[in-house]
């Protein structure tokens, strides 16, 4: 299991004193007003940072760090990650889980038939996707409402779901 958590990606630099644009990849961006801290992962370094600002704009979070001064210093972290450890993340409802720790399960049909791996999950505002890669590497698009996931254990790392007719 991940101990951390991406909540957002930094785009660029906002304006000249130091704030940066973030496109948020949580499902609730309102959550950043009550995050104090963050971890920016560049891929080469981490930094812990504190968050002393939050705005909104459009899609966007607009956020100033401890440490980033100017602009000249956002731009280094363009591209990167925001990440939050475990501790800090919003509590979970039942049958949700995060993206993150379901990547790889085992996904079988209601019939017993395994269809592959889980690769990734493609967010929108209707539903989630599950993008399942079979031993061929073909994929399968899943979409996740009711109809399809009928159940998902943690212990097992086994999603069970029923295809709909056409899907394959």
């Amino acid at each position: 299991m991940e101990e951390r958590l991406r909540v957002g990606v930094i785009t660029s630099p906002h304006g000249i004193h130091g704030e940066v644009n973030i496109f948020p990849t949580t499902d609730d961006p309102k959550r950043f007003t009550k995050l104090k801290k963050v971890i920016i992962d560049t891929k080469k370094t981490q930094t812990k940072m504190k968050i002393s600002g939050i705005k909104f704009f459009k899609n966007m979070v607009i956020a100033t760090l401890s440490g980033i001064e100017d602009r000249t210093q956002a731009e280094k972290y363009r591209s990167a990650d925001i990440l939050i450890e475990r501790e800090d993340a919003l509590p979970l409802e039942e049958d949700e889980f995060y993206i993150c720790d379901i990547i790889g399960f085992t996904v079988t049909s209601d019939e017993g038939e395994k269809l592959g791996q889980l690769e990734d999950v493609l967010t929108s505002s209707a539903n989630d996707v599950y993008v399942v890669s079979d031993e061929e590497g073909r994929e399968i698009l899943i979409p996740s409402i009711r109809d399809c996931i009928i159940s998902i254990d943690m212990n097992s790392k086994n999603i069970v779901v029923h295809l709909l007719k056409g899907m394959i």
